[in-house]
């Protein structure tokens, strides 16, 4: 019920979102700049795909986590950045109006705005929020929505400005082609500490600790990234080739290393199952390696039994991180009840597929 509401507001803040963006650009220039965003969008996507593969997130969360990203961070955003502006020219006294607004306001104002999306699915997505790889995803997915939104501002004034079609070419070729990743990467840099605090400790003062801590190398990448044409570099192909890029290297080789402990971990958990007799050897291979799954799904598409072979694999998965929580001494007893609830699943769904490998035979 909590979860559906929170959908439900977050999508009634992307209306409203729409609406004031309707009478800000009309009709005809949002809809062309929202087709020009969705190619970024798809891009991101794509890649908070490939990062989620191995456990995937619930559909609903990722949903939620797009809808805060494209509407409520965005509604904050509007609300408290004049305020912080004013604040922060104040105790800025003599920085550039436009230093101020794009090194210092932007990077505070929209990195806490988006980590709060991912602070409230680490809450009510606790059986879902289970280490650093869910941590990026999910923030990945909110900077994702983010990006979408701010993109199609970018768009519409580059379309209301003095500038022609050319100018609209070389907004949507710098932030769409050159950086899609960017919110993307500062907000998966807070993820990524939410999911390392959640498989120490998930006590709420600990987690509230850690999203402040989280916030340091979002904010500041973003203050990087922002500020590199305006203090460190003047050429645009010189900034992104000595930092937008390496940035962006640097960010693929953690996520590759953080899918391979993941794949390791569920190994090792699901390694103990099988020794005490609910899972095969073969069985655990078969859930976490790659070659493992890709072997089972052919077998089982060969019998008709595809979807329970997902369905085994995603419950394997989930069984792993359930029993890391349980050994690591984090678990709850909703945990206990859910490792037996999936122990009873797997071996149901095992009967099942034998019983479509029988009748496929007869």
């Amino acid at each position: 019920m909590l979860n559906a509401l929170l959908l439900v507001f977050a999508a009634v803040a992307v209306a409203g979102i729409g609406v004031l963006l309707t009478g800000m650009l009309g009709a005809e220039a949002l809809f062309l700049c929202a087709l020009l965003a969705l190619i970024p969008l798809a891009i991101c996507f794509l890649g908070v795909r490939w990062v989620d593969r191995w456990d995937p997130e619930p559909r609903g969360a990722l949903a939620f986590a797009f809808l805060w990203g494209a509407g409520m961070s965005v509604a904050v955003t509007l609300l408290a950045g004049p305020t912080v502006t004013a604040m922060l020219t104040v105790a800025l006294d003599g920085t550039a109006p436009d230093v101020v607004g794009a090194v210092f306001q932007a990077p505070l104002v929209e990195e806490v705005a988006k980590g709060l999306g991912v602070l409230v699915l680490m809450f009510s997505r606790r059986s879902h929020f289970d280490g650093p790889v869910d941590g990026i995803v999910y923030a990945g997915t909110v900077g994702a929505g983010f990006a979408f939104t701010e993109n199609i501002l970018y768009f519409g004034s580059a379309i209301a400005g003095p500038a022609d079609l050319g100018g609209l070419l070389a907004v949507f070729v710098m932030r769409g082609l050159f950086s899609p990743f960017a919110h993307v990467m500062f907000t998966a840099a807070l993820g990524f500490v939410l999911g390392m605090a959640v498989v120490k400790d998930r006590s709420p003062g600990r987690l509230i600790g850690a999203f402040a801590v989280g916030l340091v190398p979002a904010i500041a990448g973003h203050m990087l990234w922002n500020g590199g044409l305006v203090v460190l570099f003047t050429d645009f192909f010189e900034f992104y080739f000595l930092l937008q890029l390496p940035l962006f290297i640097a960010f693929i080789l953690g996520v590759l290393w953080l899918r391979r402990a993941e794949r390791k971990l569920t190994f090792q958990r699901l390694t103990d199952y099988a020794q005490a007799g609910w899972l095969t050897a073969e069985e655990v291979g078969l859930i976490a390696s790659p070659r493992g799954r890709i072997q089972g799904l052919g077998w089982a598409g060969a019998i008709g039994a595809r979807p329970l072979m997902k369905h085994f694999i995603s419950s394997g998965t989930r069984l792993g991180f359930v029993r890391q929580r349980l050994l690591a001494g984090h678990g709850s007893p909703m945990d206990a009840e859910h490792e037996t609830q999936l122990l009873n699943d797997l071996t149901a769904t095992r009967e099942l597929m034998f019983a479509a490998a029988a009748a496929r035979r007869v």
